[in-house]
């Protein structure tokens, strides 16, 4: 059949999709969709799998997934400023997204700060009834430059650049982050990046403006935007949750960015980044929140339920595996949960240590594994909550704002000094070497085509054997 055919061109080419196929993040992967319908009616999902897990493209935050987890196993782990970097490419400005991968390109955001803007001010914000700035906001009173880079995969050679938006902004940001926080996502037809209140942007793979998006103003504390778009079939979601309680969620058509629908959330802010998952055949997407969790319906936004929120401001991304999903949140208090996907939300399991308040927890074979911001690794049996290991420090010291990525058996763990800590996973602890790039890391890696990308302060690294 044609469309068989197709498929297994692509993962044999490792070239971007033609623009009759595309590809869908789900639960557990990505499968295909539109022309590829017939395919997945004509085949069993199973050999469908094979076609499409092949781990070659890493298309939005934490991967294919949005675990974070990669299927590759000829991906290396050592590396030293002087041993498997393939390339480094000086990256202009400063960020906290990760690339993200299609066929031999690479797309990056970053944030240019330019000439100071005399007089603009930043919303205030207004916390227990009085006015309130957060000490490690800044930002506001200089203008920005918002791009969107795009990288060749193989020699790290910058291909194109594009300024999505140039101007003052609306609101600070905290003294570490960047408005570069959100990363992209790509379909291998365009790829979509996000900045906040300062918009959201559709390019084609040459670095063409197909559409755009204007979010409306969202007010973050003076902490700067953090939550990336969801790709689901034909819509672009965004979570644009604001300390006003004037949030709200957001599908966009993926063509042409007109608005699919909108639903209101009279939350708390968030930063983390909503998760796609599936069961039974049916998609919900789960939002957190300091105060609820809530699921909704991918194709309408109706909220299906609500649950328990975590309990701290909602950084860390929901995580999957099993039909299980955790969700958590490390400040001020140190709170994780489960529920079984495509269920009704009722609470599995609860733990009230070792959580984040910025890395991400990752969920790889049957364990989930939660991360501290200085680095204590707690591993829990994903289906019960049992205590695996509980607090364990892989090296010294040091700061983690970067979340967790696993393959072939191992978990890189990278903390803010560009120290990558690569951790043997399941019930048994163990740090099988350290490896550095040498320069401070803030962002989370990205795996594709056999190669580690690391966004390092000045440079996008590529590690590989």
């Amino acid at each position: 059949m044609p469309w068989e055919f197709s498929i297994v061109f692509l993962r044999i080419s490792r070239r971007p999709a033609p623009p009759h196929v595309r590809f869908v993040p789900v639960h557990g992967g990505v499968r295909g969709t539109m022309t590829v319908h017939l395919v997945m009616r004509s085949l069993p999902l199973l050999l469908l799998s094979v076609f499409c897990l092949q781990g070659d493209n890493w298309p939005q935050w934490r991967g294919p997934g949005s675990n974070g987890v990669s299927t590759e196993k000829n991906v290396p782990a050592e590396w030293s400023p002087k041993k498997n970097v393939a390339w480094k490419t000086a990256v202009p400005g400063r960020g906290r997204s990760s690339p993200v991968v299609w066929g031999d390109r690479i797309f990056l955001t970053t944030d240019i700060e330019g000439t100071k803007a005399e007089g603009h001010k930043p919303p205030v914000h207004v916390l227990n009834g009085s006015p309130f700035r957060h000490p490690d906001s800044i930002g506001a009173d200089v203008r920005h430059r918002l791009v969107l880079l795009c990288l060749d995969r193989k020699t790290g050679k910058i291909l194109w650049q594009q300024t999505a938006y140039e101007g003052v902004v609306f609101d600070e940001r905290h003294k570490a982050g960047s408005y570069a926080a959100p990363t992209p996502v790509t379909d291998g037809r365009a790829v979509y990046a996000y900045f906040g209140s300062e918009g959201f942007y559709a390019y084609d793979m040459d670095g063409k403006l197909l559409w755009k998006y204007d979010p409306g103003k969202i007010m973050t504390v003076g902490m700067g935007p953090g939550t990336s778009p969801v790709l689901a079939g034909e819509l672009l979601i965004l979570q644009c949750d604001s300390n006003d309680k004037k949030s709200k969620l957001v599908a966009l058509d993926r063509k042409n960015g007109e608005i699919a629908w909108t639903t209101e959330r009279a939350t708390e802010i968030t930063w983390s980044t909503p998760m796609l998952v599936e069961a039974g055949g049916k998609q919900e997407l789960i939002t957190t929140a300091n105060d609820v969790v809530i699921s909704y319906d991918v194709m309408t936004g109706k909220e299906r339920w609500r649950g328990p929120g975590v309990k701290g401001n909602a950084v860390p991304s929901p995580v999957s595996g099993n039909g299980i999903v955790v969700v958590s949140a490390g400040y001020p208090d140190k709170y994780a949960w489960a529920f079984r996907a495509g269920g009704d939300g009722r609470k599995l399991w609860e733990y009230t240590k070792g959580t984040a308040y910025v890395p991400s927890p990752i969920f790889y074979g049957d364990y989930v594994y939660l991360v501290t911001d200085k680095g204590l690794i707690t591993c829990l049996d994903a289906a019960t909550g049992m205590v695996k290991y509980e607090g364990r420090r892989p090296g010294p010291g040091g700061q983690f704002a970067g979340s967790p990525v696993a393959y072939d058996g191992k978990i890189l763990l990278t903390n803010e000094d560009g120290e990558t800590h690569v951790i043997q996973a399941g019930p048994e602890f163990a740090v099988l070497r350290t490896n550095s790039v040498g320069e401070p890391v803030l962002a989370s890696p990205a795996i594709a085509n056999g190669t580690i990308f690391i966004r390092g302060r000045d440079h996008l690294f590529a590690i590989a054997q």
